[in-house]
């Protein structure tokens, strides 16, 4: 079955960070654009960063533009989201799913990773 496990989360301070990673499996990786998204606490799910199914087109929410990168190893299912400068208002639980996220008619969304930035 499909799934996404997200890892590399964790407590840094501001200005800090972070490289997280997806492990997906249970469909054909390559075939699709991937996604980066968070939910801070209280608040809806938000897209972060997509990245197109060659890793040719990558995209970016404003406030992340110039901090965040996306990139992918399809060799691995992998995807990733490094993270630097980060900023209180990036704490969030992070998830990574297809593009859109609708895609898969089995998909669903992995258990996250926390990341909190605070001093």
């Amino acid at each position: 079955q499909v799934q996404f496990v997200e890892s590399g989360g964790g407590l840094v301070q501001p200005g800090e960070s972070l490289r997280l990673s997806c492990a997906a499996s249970g469909f054909a990786f390559s075939s699709y654009g991937m996604s980066w998204h968070r939910q801070a606490p209280g608040k809806e799910r938000e897209w972060v960063a997509g990245i197109s199914s060659v890793g040719g087109v990558t995209s970016y929410l404003d406030s992340v533009k110039g901090r965040f990168t996306i990139s992918r190893d399809n060799a691995k299912n992998t995807v990733y989201l490094q993270m630097n400068s980060l900023k209180r208002g990036d704490t969030s639980v992070y998830y990574c799913n297809v593009t859109p996220p609708t895609a898969l008619p089995n998909g669903g969304w992995g258990q996250g990773t926390q990341v909190t930035v605070s001093s």
